[in-house]
């Protein structure tokens, strides 16, 4: 099969764009209602079941309210950057989307065509990039709404975003050192031709990739920037109607996105498991499927129901790891923002380090012993799994999670309350406190 040509591209390019932007936005709306009945599934209610069979048309609903809700500007905001910023929200989280494969690439009469919008050379690199433009968007609103709750969750939005990008840049370098590319349709195609998920050999960056999704999508246990408890809602306490809503929609577009990026660098991207039929890659201008022993390529077979098949696939993947950012979301309690610190920096980030450099190692000794193929993975599966296990089970162990009122060693102690602190006591109310309830000092 042929490339495209220059006119057969632009109108191929045109229909891709518009097809995966408009199904992203679509697929982010209905995110929503996902959430809301899995949570309601988890506290034993029904959820939304009203709006259309089985509550299908809830987002819809939902829509429109936005749309006609009244829009609320403070007298004290700063116009123009109040306005930028719910803009500025949704547009990074949904340009990312762009450079995601999704599936094989599809054979038309005028040539073959790439499942991604954009096919560009540093995909990894220009997700890392645009992610880290996010803060911005939180910050704007925060500092613009003139409001000091918006703005205590904007300060803790941005240290906790540049906290964690360290973290999650450093776990994918491991996947760039068995890649050997940045590219994103090259790392799906570097984990079909080793017959092996990056989940595996890389458990540990996984998990740490996983941990930095999290946080820098603002989820619980990491929705420090939204704590409705302490900060009413945080950077938009100030916003309404669509403005409000277009931080929402960023934020599930970010979850769709780091999903997405799970299932490509640790899953396989569009692949499908035990199957070589889909195995499609460009190489010198021709679509091959592999290499013979003597090093010819092989040219591969692309065809619609295999690009629907990988597609389905990817879906599938993608839907499990949106799952788990629901479920998480009511299984685990909010950090406190100095655990949220103490992870980031004296947990998520040395552990980073001392991974790449275990990883570059083990992959250098193994290259010197000319060790490949099946055998090459699964000692560095051995070797990520032993690593895996002390991050979980031995380090930081009874430091983050464990509750404020239990010391190191387990003892109880004495929680003060500020109170407590203070001197101050409360007297109840009755014949052997005199009658008195007011607090008196000691």
């Amino acid at each position: 099969m042929q490339e495209l040509s220059p006119t057969a591209f632009l109108i191929s390019s045109s229909i891709k764009v518009f097809l995966v932007f408009s199904v992203s936005l679509l697929v982010v709306a209905y995110m929503t209602l996902l959430e809301r009945r899995v949570s309601g599934f988890i506290q034993d209610r029904l959820g939304p079941n009203r709006v259309g069979p089985f509550g299908l048309l809830q987002p819809i609903a939902d829509g429109i309210k936005n749309f006609l809700k009244e829009e609320t500007m403070p007298a004290t905001a700063n116009r123009p950057f109040f306005i930028l910023a719910p803009m500025l929200s949704i547009f990074l989280a949904v340009v990312l989307i762009g450079v995601v494969p999704f599936a094989a690439p599809l054979p038309t009469p005028w040539g073959v065509v790439d499942m991604v919008v954009a096919d560009i050379p540093v995909g990894i690199l220009f997700i890392l990039a645009f992610s880290s433009l996010g803060v911005y968007g939180t910050v704007l609103a925060g500092w613009a709404s003139n409001n000091k709750y918006a703005f205590l969750g904007a300060l803790r939005s941005s240290s906790q975003m540049v906290s964690y990008e360290v973290a999650l840049g450093l776990s994918l370098i491991p996947v760039f050192i068995l890649a050997g590319n940045v590219t994103l349709t090259e790392i799906v195609w570097q984990q079909q031709m080793l017959g092996f998920w990056y989940l595996f050999p890389l458990s540990l960056a996984f998990l740490l990739f996983v941990i930095s999704g999290f946080a820098e999508t603002n989820r619980l246990p990491f929705d420090m920037p939204e704590a409705e408890s302490e900060l009413v809602t945080g950077y938009h306490t100030e916003y309404s109607s669509m403005k409000f809503s277009m931080f929402m929609i960023g934020e599930y577009a970010h979850i769709l996105v780091v999903s997405a990026l799970m299932a490509t660098l640790f899953l396989g991207g569009w692949s499908v498991p035990f199957w070589s039929g889909d195995h499609m890659f460009w190489y010198e201008g021709m679509l091959i499927s592999g290499f013979t022993a003597a090093g010819e390529p092989v040219a591969a077979e692309p065809a619609i129901w295999k690009t629907l098949l990988t597609l389905a696939a990817f879906a599938l993947k993608t839907g499990f790891f949106i799952l788990v950012f629901v479920w998480v979301r009511w299984t685990l309690p909010r950090f406190r923002y100095d655990q949220v610190m103490h992870l980031g920096w004296k947990v998520m980030l040395p552990t980073s380090l001392a991974y790449v450099m275990l990883v570059a190692a083990t992959v250098l000794v193994l290259d010197q012993m000319a060790v490949e193929g099946f055998l090459f993975g699964a000692v560095l599966t051995a070797v990520s799994a032993v690593a895996t296990g002390i991050f979980v089970f031995a380090l930081d162990r009874d430091r983050i999670m464990s509750g404020a009122s239990r010391s190191r060693s387990g003892e109880v102690r004495e929680v003060r309350t500020p109170v407590a602190q203070s001197g101050l006591r409360p007297r109840l109310a009755g014949a052997e406190m005199g009658g008195e309830s007011d607090y008196t000092s000691k």
